[in-house]
């Protein structure tokens, strides 16, 4: 092979190479913006109300759900990455019946944890604090979650609130939230 072709065989590669990083970084961080607006569309759709319900066995109510779910991101940005929680705040116990600040909160630590997987990534994938690495980090952080959306649709059909099952089925649906 002569040596232009070589080049642009190279060269080739490597914008193909940068491609497919660039659309593995975007899918990475666009992973966790789906999953948190799950979070957003399941505590849109319940009543102020019912954020006080809990499930047969106690534990959490439903907006202690929510405010863990906050707090423990807050948890993970104080360890990982300070300088990420600006004005972010922890939801206390008694203000977890208040859906607007629940909302807000999660938005905002939302936010910040994106920020925080965006620095993993240019940081060669690793998060401080936590092994083995970013993509493990979200996997954890979206299987914690979703364990409290799940526990969150028990509490509220325990406590006879039943999610709508156009929601059920729409915490599912990650090809349009």
């Amino acid at each position: 092979m002569s040596s232009i072709l070589y080049l642009l065989f190279m060269l080739s590669i490597d914008r193909r190479t940068r491609y497919t990083r660039i659309m593995d970084e975007k899918q990475f961080l666009e992973t966790w913006d789906i999953h948190n607006r799950i979070n957003l569309y399941l505590l849109d759709a319940l009543e102020p109300a019912t954020l006080g319900s809990y499930s047969a066995s106690k534990g959490r109510s439903v907006g202690e759900q929510f405010a863990h779910v906050h707090n423990v991101r807050l948890m993970w940005l104080k360890a990982a990455a300070p300088d990420l929680l600006q004005e972010l705040e922890k939801i206390e116990k008694a203000q977890a019946g208040d859906k607007k600040l629940l909302r807000k909160s999660l938005l905002a630590s939302g936010e910040a944890i994106k920020a925080l997987l965006s620095k993993s990534i240019a940081a060669e994938g690793k998060v401080k604090g936590f092994k083995p690495n970013a993509v493990a980090f979200l996997a954890y952080l979206i299987s914690h979650e979703s364990h409290h959306r799940g526990q969150i649709v028990v509490s509220l059909k325990q406590a006879g609130h039943p999610v709508d099952k156009k929601v059920q089925y729409g915490i599912w649906e990650w090809g349009v939230r």
